[in-house]
């Protein structure tokens, strides 16, 4: 049986969220080479933390599960003193006036953190591709097309004036770690893939609007929280799904700060609005909730186009073996963070078993 190792390939990974990362990391990790790119200045999509003068607030992924054994040794061998059990476990669901109407079950898996901030996961996982000089943040691919040097392989356009290059070349794969409705529209950008952006038409993913508030002068000796005395619910409220106190996260200092987030159903109904409008009627859902009607010193409305599935694609990837093109994503099983981490990794194992 012959021994010989196959040559690496370069692999092109558009998005630098938990998909992307997880992806990369892994044909790192077999020894393929990887360029990572994404139009933001930050690695982790929606793992993502508003800084404030008051603290940091988790305003995508509140919190995760570790279900799959492979998740979990990721976990241990990356960042054992990043991820941190929360109590999220304890989760109330309320009524729109803020009453209790369902006590929490019993744990029955732990949910998890990254500290000191969810960020810092996604962090860690690209901090060896930045060294390598294999991160471009700030880069937002317009097109893939054949490479105009060697029409066996790939290459991308990206914004004029986003960098002194604004073609990439060279790739024997490319792989899309990206929203479905912006992979859609970068495969019907791009010439020769327009069949693969077809099934991404029955993906749903709803919007979701994001209230941060925080009331440092609530703070008094032997007084750290403010209104109940919960640290995340569900709520029934039509126009809030989900409250945290971030103050009650590991390593997230004790100002007290919430994240409200909005119903995908009033999300979608509001995408349109300005965000002092969505931050005046989040507040009063709030208050309506809590019962905390004192005005914030901190509040910041911020609008995730692509927040939740509500449909999936109904397979963990997209692997076109013959072109070499793969898209991953939450969105094609799920919308958990550990769906999306399974997603990239079983892409980057079909396109090594090639």
């Amino acid at each position: 049986m012959s021994t010989a190792r196959r040559p690496s390939r370069h692999f092109a990974i558009v998005g630098a969220g938990i998909a992307g990362l997880s992806c990369a990391r892994t044909l790192r990790q077999a020894g393929q080479q990887v360029s990572l790119f994404d139009c933001a200045d930050a690695v982790g999509g929606r793992m993502a933390t508003e800084d404030s003068p008051f603290g940091s607030f988790d305003t995508g992924a509140q919190y995760f599960t570790v279900r799959d054994a492979r998740f979990t040794r990721a976990l241990e061998a990356t960042a054992p003193d990043i991820a941190r059990r929360w109590s999220a476990s304890a989760v109330r669901v309320l009524d729109p006036e803020g009453r209790v109407v369902e006590a929490p079950p019993p744990p029955r898996e732990a949910h998890w953190v990254a500290t000191p901030t969810m960020r810092a996961l996604p962090e860690r996982w690209a901090a060896p591709l930045a060294a390598d000089g294999a991160l471009s943040l700030d880069t937002r691919v317009l097109r893939i097309e054949r490479d105009a040097m060697d029409p066996t392989r790939w290459q991308l356009l990206t914004q004029p004036g986003a960098d002194a290059h604004p073609i990439r070349a060279g790739f024997d794969s490319v792989i899309l770690a990206l929203p479905a409705s912006d992979a859609r529209e970068l495969l019907s950008n791009s010439q020769l893939l327009t069949d693969l952006a077809k099934p991404l038409e029955a993906v749903d993913v709803a919007p979701c609007w994001t209230l941060t508030v925080a009331y440092p002068n609530a703070a008094q000796p032997g007084l750290y929280t403010l209104g109940p005395q919960w640290n995340a619910a569900r709520s029934t409220h039509h126009r809030v799904s989900w409250l945290t106190r971030e103050s009650s996260k590991p390593g997230r200092g004790q100002v007290e700060r919430w994240t409200i987030q909005a119903s995908p159903e009033w999300s979608r109904e509001h995408e349109g609005d300005d965000a002092q409008r969505v931050t005046e009627k989040l507040r009063k859902a709030f208050a309506e909730i809590t019962g905390i009607r004192a005005t914030p010193t901190y509040a910041h409305a911020q609008l995730w186009h692509h927040a939740q599935t509500m449909k999936p694609l109904g397979r963990p990837f997209v692997w076109d073996a013959p072109r070499q093109i793969g898209l991953c994503g939450d969105w094609c099983i799920g919308n958990r963070v550990e769906h999306a981490f399974i997603s990239g990794l079983d892409l980057a194992l079909a396109a090594l078993a090639r």
